[in-house]
């Protein structure tokens, strides 16, 4: 079996007015995405995707570009169940072959952003044809399934504080979330704004019902500690990203200063970056992207690095459906796994880029058992919403 094409499109679907929200990012008005398509020489074909923006919305034209005339040209003719060894060559670039027979990574000078983006799409795609080439689910092929069903959060929450709480129940009503994500800091101005926001999402929930923060990384060190001051009575289960991934040191800080737990990881790509957070003590929990960290084989080895670390792995899945099921298939396998993304805002990237009925149940989510990442693509659909670039 060899790979005999690839070919990667920037799709990009337009949200309706009236399931449009708005954050620090903006009126969020499309979900765009970079997806990819490998096909073997005998016929089956893996679904990938890779991530370079922000939030839903961006511009993926030089990803998909990299992917159909960079990526792509070097995969053609490969095995392509050498899954750990064309990673290591795509992120070691011209010194793969040094690196591997001195057994130590050799990385290329882009090693981290777009170029990990692009390796994570051909990792999740490659898994993809794995799976269904043994005609089993990829989570038996990462060691196994340690439930059928994962319990999941509901993430949205952008209401002001006179709405926040309405929002919030009706999340629960919809699919019986136990466990709900709002959104905080930049898209409030002032921390004591995004602490009331909070303060009356707690007041209208009770206290049974978990509830994190994300800030999106938009906060100062001296504003996430404040904000942790502001909160401190209101047992949130996790404030996500408080200050922006390239202040590690400055993470540890806000950690340090209350007993909230931290987590963040949706804009680290690679185990090494994990590690450095693990052994700064800067989070509890690690949440990397599938379609941004490295791809599947990469927060494999990320979750191994919480698990190593005593700390929580909740990947961040607010994504397309090819990162969605990779996600879920992750947490099926890894014993540091806890809890899953499903987003509540308008995501036509997972409901209708893919056949299958992707929904919560009772706040727990099914973990597939179809050959692969176990999702069928409407390529009509796809067809539709790819960008001419």
């Amino acid at each position: 079996m060899r790979i005999k094409s690839v070919q990667a499109w920037w799709v990009r679907v337009p949200i309706e007015v009236a399931n449009q929200h708005r954050s620090d990012f903006g009126q969020v008005t499309t979900f765009d995405a970079a997806i990819l398509r490998i096909e073997t020489d005998d016929g089956l074909v893996g679904w990938g995707e890779g991530k370079n923006a922000a939030g839903s919305a961006g511009s993926y034209g030089a990803l998909v570009h990299m992917l159909n005339h960079e990526i792509g040209p070097q995969l053609i003719g490969r095995d392509p169940a050498d899954i750990g060894i064309i990673w290591e060559m795509l992120y070691n670039g011209v010194r793969h072959e040094t690196a591997a027979h001195a057994g130590h990574a050799m990385p290329q000078l882009a090693r981290r952003g777009m170029s990990v983006a692009a390796v994570s799409a051909v990792d999740i795609a490659l898994w993809d044809i794995l799976g269904k080439s043994l005609g089993q689910p990829v989570w038996r092929l990462l060691g196994g399934r340690k439930v059928e069903r994962m319990q999941a959060y509901a993430s949205g929450g952008w209401a002001a504080a006179d709405a926040i709480g309405e929002q919030l129940k009706s999340y629960i009503a919809k699919g019986g979330f136990k466990a709900l994500k709002m959104r905080v800091g930049a898209m409030d101005g002032a921390a004591h704004i995004s602490a009331a926001r909070v303060r009356a999402a707690r007041q209208a929930i009770g206290p049974d019902v978990e509830l994190m923060v994300d800030a999106h990384g938009t906060y100062t060190v001296a504003e996430a500690k404040r904000f942790i001051k502001l909160t401190a009575d209101l047992d949130l289960a996790w404030f996500e990203e408080p200050v922006i991934a390239d202040d590690k040191s400055g993470m540890a800080e806000v950690r340090a200063s209350g007993s909230t737990p931290i987590a963040t990881g949706e804009s680290e790509a690679t185990r090494y970056a994990f590690r450095d957070l693990a052994v700064l003590k800067s989070a509890d929990i690690f949440q990397p992207d599938p379609a941004f960290c490295g791809g599947i084989s990469e927060a494999m080895k990320i979750g191994t690095i919480a698990s190593a670390f005593n700390l929580r792995f909740a990947p961040h899945l607010w994504a397309g459906a090819p990162c969605f099921f990779a996600g879920l298939h992750v947490c099926a396998a890894s014993p540091a796994s806890f809890i899953i993304e499903y987003s509540l805002g308008a995501n036509p990237m997972i409901h209708d880029l893919v056949e299958e009925t992707v929904e919560a149940r009772n706040g727990m989510i099914a973990i597939p058992e179809k050959p692969g990442l176990g999702f069928t693509i409407s390529e009509r659909f796809l067809e539709a919403h790819a960008q001419r670039i």
